[in-house]
């Protein structure tokens, strides 16, 4: 496909909104899913230190109760 000019080229033959809102949204999505995706990572290693201490703390109280 060939264009006159820019304009052409950014209306896309009449479906600049479908072409532009596509590339929209998957630019939002692969900025979100990293976004996402850390925080999902920082929160385990949270979960998973509450954890790690809960066990400990049982272990020091059970060592004082026996």
């Amino acid at each position: 496909m060939t264009w006159a000019s820019a304009s052409d080229f950014f209306a896309m033959g009449g479906y600049a909104v479908y072409v532009w809102g596509a590339y929209g949204v998957t630019a939002a999505c692969m900025l979100i899913d990293p976004i996402l995706a850390a925080r999902r990572h920082r929160q385990a290693l949270r979960d998973m230190d509450d954890e790690f201490e809960a066990d400990d703390d049982l272990d020091a109280t059970a060592g004082v109760l026996s």
